[in-house]
């Protein structure tokens, strides 16, 4: 058994022979060309050699520190294109001829930091002697100035990098200090209270302060208290009594209200209530009383808003004290604003000391806030004189930095050995270079279609999908005059019929009795779709069931005349009532119980007849009356066609084969219908490689020969 590697190279080859057989000519060619080439002009190599050279004494750290970085040159920093082309220029020859011919070796640097070597050589070679030693002595020169300049220019950039960032840091430290200074104008004193005791001895003075405060309150209550109960009147009150009872108008009018009252009761007993006279008297007594009222407002201030007055019979009442009672009143009065007077004063000195509370628990964070401020000053300026001691350092060095490389060696030129090239070596080693890489194109290029090169390769892809293998359908001749038609097994004495016929009671069996109705498709069209319906139901008439093929594959031409079916012109002018007419189910002439309904495609909109109720009854009329239904249609790769018809249908058939098939495009397809439980019964391999009994093939094609196909020849009339 062939390995499937090898089947799959020979399939490659003899599809891309002739461009591997271009490659192999292309490669012995140009080693014949290389063979031929005259021998070589002497070639002379000059040798220079550069050794790193620190200076003796260094008194400054960053002139040290240049001086060692100016160690660790590379290679392409010493041989960059500006040394190249200043050399070239000087020697007058090509820069891109010294760089070709140009080697450096440069010492490594050790997993401690240190240098391996301290040599530098430099390797020239060309044709004229002269010329290579004074390409390598420019080029020492030039890389000797060079590192000269880089160690001068390094010192430069840290010189000016610290001058253009002095005035920063600078700027920084002021502002530091400046917000040192407002923050000490601010807190510093109570900062300085609270650390020398004083804020403490202050709340410490308010608290007595406020419990002798107290205390003074407590006894000028009780003399309050004392004197309400003699007098049978609140503060309030006493005041508003004493006031009234010391203002001579109040005490006029309630004399003139007491002498109209008196003259009314006189007249009482004599006048009616609505004499001129009790009237005028009684309009005396009301305006006597409203300036009573009007008066005691303003004797006692604020409308009544101080202290509110009764009516006027209470302000006759309160306006009455004795001398001895209005004494105690006043005395009231006195106390009570003393009162007052001291519960005022408490209550500044209680927040007072509160205010001196939160400033002596905010001291803690005060003085933290104060040691950042003065951490940030110090930061500031240790920065600030760091920069100040980098930058007179780096001043000093100037004078110190020098070039890193010195010349430890002249060039030495030396004339190359050469040898003669033999021409049989180079001719076989061309050729055998030639096959390989004419195989390997020829193989890249079969690796690079992305298709199936053997039915092993599809077998894989089944298997790590554990989808299972139906049928492997072999390259079947065309048992036509026509070759533009598909293979089908017409004859029942076919040596291919035991394959379709196994092919058939696989299907049977996967599915059971319930898959009545099989869809058959593929990812793309030349893969074998139509050729393995038609002949599954050659197979299924053949076992004696009533079959029929229902083309639904409306973007191409129907294959029938395969079957020896002509197809019917006018079924394209209306494809709804071709499906829906009993006419459209031809009886296949060769074939006892096969039937099949031709498609009428080429149709533009297949999808609207697919849709249609003609085709849906045409489907059920197929599932009651015939004992296989086989529907081929448009591979998934073309439309979405199938997924229409597939509710109609209890099964799928996919169809691949070999240099046709797209690994990529069936896996995902296979993906899809697992994963959405499409019913997927199987794939069937069209166009393998199957071996058939010599004597069966040979006594069956031995009237027949001009119909038999090779396998070359099968790619023209296997089309769908």
């Amino acid at each position: 058994m062939t390995p499937p590697i090898v089947k799959r190279y020979l399939i490659a080859f003899d599809k891309y022979k002739w461009i591997g057989l271009a490659s192999f000519g292309l490669v012995v060619a140009g080693s014949t060309i290389l063979a031929l080439q005259p021998e070589p002009p002497a070639k002379f190599t000059a040798n220079g050699a550069l050794k790193y050279d620190l200076p003796p004494v260094s008194f400054s750290a960053t002139g040290s520190e240049i001086q060692q970085r100016g160690l660790t040159l590379s290679k392409e920093f010493l041989i960059q294109d500006p040394v190249i082309e200043a050399v070239a220029k000087k020697v007058n020859i090509k820069s891109k001829k010294i760089a070709n011919n140009l080697a450096v070796s440069v010492p490594e640097l050790g997993a401690d930091g240190q240098l391996s070597a301290g040599i530098i050589t430099i390797k020239y070679q060309d044709n004229d002697s002269k010329r290579a030693d004074q390409v390598v002595s420019a080029l020492m020169q030039a890389m000797v100035q060079l590192s000269g300049d880089i160690n001068t220019g390094r010192l430069q950039k840290i010189i000016d990098k610290i001058e253009e960032r002095l005035p920063l840091v600078t700027t920084e430290l002021q502002e530091a200090e400046k917000k040192l200074e407002q923050y000490d104008k601010i807190e510093r004193p109570a900062i300085l209270a609270a650390e020398n005791g004083s804020l403490l001895n202050t709340i410490t003075s308010s608290q007595n302060q406020q419990r002798q405060i107290k205390l003074t309150i407590s006894g000028i209550d009780a003399q309050i208290r004392s004197l309400q109960q003699r007098l049978g009147l609140s503060a309030q009150q006493a005041y508003t009594s004493s006031a009234l009872s010391a203002d001579p108008i109040i005490a006029n009018l309630r004399s003139q209200i007491y002498q109209v009252e008196s003259q009314m009761e006189v007249l009482r007993k004599d006048l009616r209530p609505g004499h001129p006279t009790m009237v005028q008297l009684i309009r005396q007594k009301t305006a006597f009383e409203r300036l009573l009222q009007e008066r005691a407002n303003e004797v006692v201030g604020g409308f009544g808003n101080t202290a509110p007055l009764p009516n006027v019979s209470g302000v006759r009442a309160q306006s009455n004290l004795d001398p001895a009672r209005q004494q105690l009143a006043n005395q009231l009065v006195a106390l009570q604003t003393q009162r007052e007077t001291l519960q005022r004063q408490l209550l500044d000195l209680v927040q007072e000391q509160a205010k001196l509370q939160r400033d002596y628990a905010l001291i803690p964070n005060k003085q933290l806030e104060r040691s950042r401020l003065v951490q940030q000053v110090g930061l500031k300026k240790a920065v600030y004189d760091q920069m100040q001691a980098k930058l007179a350092d780096a001043r000093t060095a100037e004078a110190e930095t020098v070039s890193t490389l010195a010349i430890t060696q002249l060039p030495v030129v030396k004339q190359e050995e050469s040898t003669a090239q033999s021409i049989p070596v180079t001719l076989g080693i061309g050729g055998f270079l030639g096959l390989l890489i004419g195989g390997g194109v020829i193989f890249l290029l079969g690796s690079l279609e992305g298709t199936f090169k053997t039915k092993e390769d599809i077998r894989n892809a089944l298997k790590q999908r554990e989808v299972l293998l139906l049928a492997e359908l072999p390259i079947m001749p065309v048992e036509h005059s026509k070759q533009d038609l598909v293979p089908v097994v017409l004859s029942p004495e076919s040596p291919y019929m035991e394959i379709l016929e196994k092919f058939r009671s696989n299907v049977r069996r996967v599915g059971g009795k319930k898959v009545k109705v099989v869809l058959v498709t593929s990812t793309s069209s030349s893969e074998g779709k139509t050729t393995s319906a038609y002949n599954l139901g050659i197979a299924s008439a053949r076992a004696g069931k009533r079959t029929i093929i229902i083309e639904t594959d409306l973007r191409s031409q129907s294959l029938c005349e395969s079957l020896n079916i002509n197809l019917d012109p006018d079924a394209g002018l209306e494809p709804l009532r071709y499906y829906g007419s009993s006419e459209s189910i031809r009886l296949v002439p060769d074939v006892e119980n096969l039937y099949i309904v031709p498609s009428p495609g080429p149709i533009r909109q297949s999808a609207a007849i697919l849709e249609s109720s003609e085709l849906r009854r045409l489907m059920e009329d197929a599932r009651e009356r015939f004992d296989m239904v086989i529907v081929d249609t448009t591979p998934l790769g073309l439309s979405n066609d199938a997924l229409l018809i597939h509710p109609y249908t209890d099964g799928m058939v996919m169809v691949a084969r070999p240099n046709y098939t797209q690994e990529s495009i069936l896996g995902e397809a296979l993906d899809e219908l697992v994963e959405s439980e499409m019913g997927l019964l199987g794939v069937v391999i069209d166009g393998a490689d199957v071996a058939i009994a010599a004597e069966e093939s040979d006594s069956y094609f031995e009237d027949e020969e001009s119909d038999i196909i090779h396998p070359e020849e099968y790619s023209t009339v296997h089309r769908n």
